[in-house]
């Protein structure tokens, strides 16, 4: 039998010997099929379910991919080096006439977008590929991204401008910096956060006169390169870029955070160029690890103690359904209390209660520095967030006693609730009107500040809950474990 064999057919179908066939060295797909076992399964149980579409080359006597089939090409040759069974050797195909390099490049892509699956930096390099194709075949030096959707259009492949402008970023910014964390995965969203992040930085950066756009470009390359990895989150990256930022203006890591959050949302912001002179409220080293998250403790901060294993013995179901103690939700409750106060500048002024109240405490209001640099509506902000932690920590219902015992005698805090002064407090807090919390608090914290603060309102509703159930005081009694050394 020779290596092609006519069959009459109505579809004008050929048997191709697979050693005559190659793959598409364009092929859009760059990572491993991850349907490829199933993929073989089937054919060595099956056969192809549809026959392959070759095309050949002015000049050339083997034949190549013309729209999709790479994977099934691969688990043919594979199976017949296996097994040696001839029914691999032959397949049926059909043959179209080569016309264009973008044109059987476009049929790819096609194929791909129809059988779904493809990766997004896969499809972003392809589409770059294509476009550098059509403008050598075009004889023209540059085609505009309008002009790109309009011609993907035509070619069977729609994609919109923005889409384009998204792959672009990916391909010529992302690819060189990150291509470990694009390979395995990362997607359109999470490019479009980068982005987003890369954007609020940047403006930062010239804003407070740091350097030029060259200098940031290098600062955001070497950050994106240390935090390029398989199992990435855009987490680190964040902190990082606040870091550098911090650290570079001698400025309060806070204030550039919220800065940033700010920008990010959209939101203008409002400073005083200060300068901390207070080591602990200066900018912070970058830390060298894969990140943090917001549930573990954060350097320099107080870790809490341990918990008793008495008091670890009473214990219940959560709503969840999962099993909760004492101890656990107390520390539930200060895990999710210092992630949101770190972010919001409050970090001074909370401590934890591992084995007394709530699980922690504010011990002072809003550090003044913040309402020096900060513009009112985020200052109104980390003000709002104060309120909820101190409602969350029963700091103005607890035993006065209790909650006098870890505060300094000379805190404006102290002085409020030894005197039972409600004027002085509000007078040293903020105090936004219950009826503009949604917009001071519930619309302007992020998304996973957000979710913290849900889940510490679930976390004190589940150990109240507890407390009640069981008869458990969470408060000693005033004179008998309240004294605490200062």
């Amino acid at each position: 039998m020779s290596a092609l064999e006519q069959v009459p057919s109505a579809d004008n179908l050929a048997r191709v010997e697979v050693g005559l066939i190659h793959h598409y060295a364009r092929n859009p797909r760059r990572q491993p099929n991850p349907e490829y076992a199933r993929i073989k399964a089937s054919i060595q149980a099956e056969g192809l379910d549809q026959p392959l579409v070759l095309s050949q080359k002015p000049g050339e006597s083997d034949y190549v991919l013309h729209s999709g089939g790479n994977t099934r090409l691969r688990i043919l040759k594979e199976l017949l080096d296996e097994t040696g069974d001839e029914r691999f050797r032959w397949v049926e195909c059909v043959i179209k006439p080569w016309s264009q390099e973008s044109n059987v490049l476009f049929a790819h892509l096609r194929e791909n977008e129809l059988r779904g699956g493809l990766p997004f930096i896969d499809k972003a390099l392809a589409v770059f590929e294509a476009k550098a194709l059509l403008e050598q075949e075009l004889a023209v030096d540059s085609l505009s991204q309008r002009q790109l959707e309009q011609l993907f259009k035509e070619r069977g492949l729609g994609l919109s401008h923005s889409m384009i402008s998204k792959m672009g970023y990916a391909v010529e910014v992302l690819w060189p910096l990150m291509p470990k964390a694009l390979a395995a995965g990362l997607g359109r969203p999470q490019v479009e956060r980068i982005r987003a992040l890369e954007r609020a930085a940047q403006a930062i950066w010239i804003r407070r006169r740091l350097g030029d756009d060259t200098e940031f470009e290098g600062v955001f390359a070497a950050l994106c390169r240390r935090h390029d990895g398989a199992e990435w989150d855009i987490q680190p990256l964040h902190d990082a870029l606040v870091n550098e930022i911090a650290v570079e203006s001698e400025q309060n890591r806070q204030v550039v955070h919220l800065e940033m959050e700010a920008y990010l949302a959209g939101r203008p912001f409002d400073f005083a160029d200060t300068t901390f002179d207070d080591p602990k409220n200066g900018p912070e080293k970058e830390i060298e690890s894969t990140g943090i998250t917001d549930s573990e403790p954060i350097p320099g901060e107080a870790i809490p103690e341990q918990v008793p294993a008495e008091e670890k013995s009473t214990a219940c179901t959560h709503s969840t359904g999962k099993y909760k103690d004492v101890g656990t939700l107390r520390d539930q409750l200060w895990d999710r209390a210092s992630a949101l106060a770190v972010a919001h500048g409050l970090t001074a002024v909370i401590k934890p209660l591992p084995d007394q109240g709530l699980g922690f405490l504010l011990i002072d209001v809003p550090p003044q520095e913040l309402h020096e640099v900060l513009d009112p509506d985020t200052f109104g902000l980390v003000s709002a967030l104060w309120w909820q932690l101190a409602a969350s920590s029963e700091l103005t219902s607890a035993p006065v006693d209790c909650v006098l015992a870890h505060l300094d005698k000379d805190s404006v805090l102290y002085q409020a609730l030894a005197s039972h002064d409600a004027g002085l407090l509000f007078g040293s807090v903020w105090t936004p009107d219950p009826g503009h919390l949604n917009s001071q608090l519930w619309q302007l914290l992020n998304p996973p500040d957000w979710q913290s603060l849900l889940q510490l309102m679930e976390s004190y509703r589940s150990l109240k809950r507890l407390a009640f159930d069981a008869g458990i005081e969470l408060w000693a009694s005033p004179g008998d474990e309240c004294d605490v050394v200062q």
